[in-house]
């Protein structure tokens, strides 16, 4: 079956741990889906991918015993220790249970700390213990689990470890537990639940004094509260630090403890020295508002993640250094899923007000481009412009957007028209037409072919307004206007006073099918005259396009009523018919394919089918929990070698969906055990040798020549001398940083491929072969003796360096039976 597998969500749901985003000033480490991600810091590039749990990665903490390597959690309920720069996994721990958050301390070499549900009770989780398994082997269990705390918080950012991991602290609502592991002893402090003079006690976030017994909590009212005394249950006291207007999201420490970095909805970076309320910087327009801050390991450097899917890079005076642009998730895609024609880049709705154009090859944000052009105002309650709709040219050089205000009765419409400018690399406004409908704008799409030149472009839009609108280029008579085309409406139609909902064109743009709720409506798109009707009641169409390539005589429909119904456009004549309820319905196109996204019982199911027969050539149910939204297929640059039948839909272009939670997902034709990295693979070899990079590229190159081998008929010979040779295992198996230079490795690495004088050549076994001949047989043997050593030394030849393996006896034997006549045979 297809496999799910999330993409382009780095950021999702946490992809920092805190205090180990970063190691040192090198690399950036986060979590992004069901993998993580290995960023150099200078060049912000992405180094690897560690690819291999089966679920939601969920925490990341760098081994404090070596900082090169890298544990995870995941939801699927193992820990991972990574070696992060090769990308291979050193060890799996299962421990069954989900895992929420991880811990990992300098001072429990053998455990880490997990936060994992509590069996029997619901919305109720613990702090637990994991016993970390000493094998031989790469998968261990991790079954070991002692409760530490019960009642804590699922989020990472809610507990702590203190001075010199000597205590954890929990917080929840209004409660704060302070554990101490030597004393096993368990205090427990509340807030008042009582909101005065708009103050709420809730706390949102916990951090621990790296030297010194104090604990600086967040607050939901946006005061920062440092404990000491907590050794005492009565003689506890707490100041307070007060700045952000709403909850504190998330608190770090520097590395020496004399600054406290704040951060919260308002975009601001804050800076505390001393624990002083008057002594305070700020770092303020980072672009959202900050979710989570993770110091290096070093303390130069700082990282936060932001809400719009973004981790800033800070540097330790408050400067702004970079940034890493994920996906952004907006609040609501009204502009769905487009494909850029030129850049094959991922077209939807960014930041207010922008059109984010997103490289799925890259899993980063080419750029951005603003469209309404207003300051956006994060103010609750407040009527603003938002892009709503979007479509582009088939060739990508026209854009054409919506904006719309609100509003519900009476919306401000924006109809623009963008080209894009070959010497400036970006799109330029070409044409602004408002209000260009009475009401919301419901659908639009180009037609566009390229055989007819530029007269062929045409725009259709669709309104609540109960009409649709042709638009068309015309040359523009303005002396003073800077381009020399504009856009004006060419053409109005209607069908019963309906609202329309959708319109598509047909593949060769000859026909335009356009839906007023019930009844699909096809038109001749050079005379504008109405053809035919379809309709399939009861129910008003959500979806329509048109059948592809041979497919083309085909008009598919689907109902609100749960119908997915199929017309043929020749006969004019219902083809066939099918009861489900598809919420997502898009063409490949470059194939036949079509893809019908269904949702039912809580449950997203995928349908692929050709329209010219009644039953789908793939179906995936259960895709995924959440709701899937929309859907788009990407073409690919090259077309993939897929072996599997049931996935040759999938060979020219790849489906990406985007699901309620804002999840960009693809299917993948690979299963979880093939979709792993093949270094990780690696491991099923002997883990008493260390694998290299080159190591593993010599022994692949190895394996291909001894199948060339055999695939040619020739024995395949292991060259015992080299595999033992010291200065071979030490120049495969030493680290690069570690190794002498060249200019002394290569006087040792050549005699150690010299052949011992010990050993024999061929030549000379050949030779005692003949001497040996030689005393055992007559003179008159002589002319077969010297035929049969020809014939030994030839397969000498052959097998290289390999000795004879038969013994004087043996060889003696054989000889005689050679000159056994077997002649008699014949007469039978």
């Amino acid at each position: 079956a297809g496999v799910p597998a999330a993409c382009g969500c780095s950021g999702c749901p946490g992809p920092l741990s805190r205090g180990n985003g970063l190691s040192s000033r090198r690399y950036l480490l986060y979590a992004s889906g069901d993998f993580v991600k290995v960023h150099s810091v200078n060049t912000e590039e992405t180094l690897g991918l560690l690819c291999g749990h089966a679920d939601l990665v969920t925490g990341i903490q760098l081994n404090p015993h070596n900082h090169m390597q890298l544990y995870s959690s995941s939801l699927d309920g193992t820990i991972k220790l990574w070696d992060f720069m090769d990308g291979i996994p050193i060890k799996t721990f299962t421990v069954g249970s989900k895992l929420l958050a991880l811990y990992v301390l300098a001072s429990a070499e053998d455990s880490v700390f997990v936060v994992i549900p509590k069996k029997g009770e619901r919305d109720t989780f613990q702090l637990v213990s994991v016993e970390l398994t000493k094998g031989a082997g790469q998968d261990l269990e991790g079954k070991e689990l002692s409760v530490v705390l019960d009642g804590v918080g699922e989020s990472s950012k809610q507990i702590a470890f203190g001075r010199e991991d000597s205590y954890v602290v929990s917080v929840k609502d209004v409660n704060l537990q302070v554990y101490f592991f030597k004393r096993k002893l368990l205090n427990r402090f509340s807030l008042s639940t009582v909101k005065t003079k708009g103050g709420d006690n809730r706390f949102s976030c916990v951090v621990c004094h790296p030297t010194e017994d104090c604990i600086a909590t967040g607050h939901a009212d946006g005061k920062i509260r440092l404990w000491r005394n907590f050794h005492h249950k009565k003689g506890y006291t707490y100041s307070a630090l007060h700045w952000h207007h709403d909850t504190v999201m998330d608190l770090a420490y520097s590395l020496e403890g004399t600054r406290l970095l704040s951060g919260g909805v308002e975009s601001v970076l804050v800076q505390w020295h001393n624990e002083s309320s008057c002594q305070k910087d700020f770092l303020p327009r980072l672009g959202s508002p900050i979710e989570c801050i993770s110091m290096s390991s070093d303390g130069v450097l700082c990282c936060t993640l932001h809400t719009d899917n973004r981790i800033s890079i800070i540097n330790s005076n408050l400067r702004f250094s970079r940034s890493i642009q994920g996906l952004i998730k907006s609040r609501d895609v009204k502009t769905g899923l487009v494909v850029d024609p030129r850049t094959k880049a991922l077209v939807l709705n960014g930041e207010p007000g922008h059109l984010q154009f997103y490289s799925l090859q890259s899993d980063q944000q080419l750029f951005s481009l603003d469209i309404v052009q207003r300051q956006y105002i994060h103010q609750a309650g407040l009527k603003q412009s938002d892009l709503v709709k979007v479509a582009f040219s088939a060739r990508g050089t026209w854009l054409a957007t919506v904006e719309e205000s609100e509003e519900v009765a009476d919306p401000e419409l924006q109809l623009k028209l963008w080209f894009y400018s070959e010497e400036t690399q970006s799109f330029a406004l070409n044409t602004r037409i408002n209000t260009p409908h009475d009401n919301h704008i419901t659908d639009m799409c180009f037609r566009d072919m390229d055989e007819l030149g530029d007269d062929s472009l045409i725009l259709v839009t669709t309104g609540r307004d109960c009409v649709f609108k042709v638009w068309v280029m015309v040359e523009d008579s303005d002396p003073e206007a800077h381009q020399s085309v504009s856009w004006s409406c060419d053409f109005v139609g209607s069908y019963h006073n309906y609202q329309a909902t959708n319109c598509c064109f047909s593949e060769d743009g000859s026909l335009l099918a356009v839906s007023f709720e019930e009844t699909v409506t096809v038109w001749d798109s050079l005379t504008w005259d109405l053809k035919c009707t379809f309709c399939h009641p009861p129910g008003n169409i959500r979806n329509i396009c048109f059948g592809r390539l041979t497919c083309s005589k085909y008009l598919i429909g689907a109902t609100d009523y749960g119908f997915l119904c199929c017309w043929n456009l020749l006969t004019c004549a219902l083809e066939w018919s099918a009861h489900l309820n598809v919420v997502v319905l898009q063409p490949d196109p470059l194939s036949e394919h079509i893809a019908a996204v269904s949702w039912l019982s809580k449950e997203s199911s995928l349908f692929v089918f050709k329209p010219s027969e009644p039953w789908p050539v793939y179906i995936q149910r259960n895709l995924c929990k959440e709701k899937i939204l929309l859907a788009a297929f990407v073409p690919r640059d090259e077309p993939e070698t897929i072996s599997s039948e049931k996935y040759l839909w999938l060979r020219k272009s790849q489906l990406f969906f985007l699901t309620d939670t804002q999840e960009l997902m693809t299917l993948s034709t690979k299963s979880l055990e093939e979709r792993l990295t093949p270094s990780s693979k690696q491991l099923a070899v002997e883990e008493s040798l260390p694998v290299t990079p080159f190591s593993v590229l010599l022994g692949k190159h190895r394996r291909q020549q001894a199948q060339e081998d055999t695939d040619l008929g020739k024995p395949v010979v292991h060259n015992k001398q080299e595999q033992a040779s010291p200065a071979v295992k030490e120049l495969l198996h030493t680290p690069a940083h570690v190794l002498p230079s060249a200019s002394f490795l290569c006087t040792i690495f050549i005699n150690s491929l010299l052949i011992s004088k010990e050993n024999k050549s061929a030549e000379e076994v050949a030779d005692e072969v003949e001497m040996e001949s030689e005393k055992a047989e007559d003179d008159s043997d002589e002319e077969d003796v010297t035929a049969m050593e020809q014939e030994d030394t030839s397969h000498m030849e052959l097998l290289g360096e390999m000795t004879c393996k038969l013994s004087k006896s043996q060889e003696k034997e054989l000889r005689k039976i050679r000159k056994m006549d077997y002649s008699w045979i014949s007469a039978f």
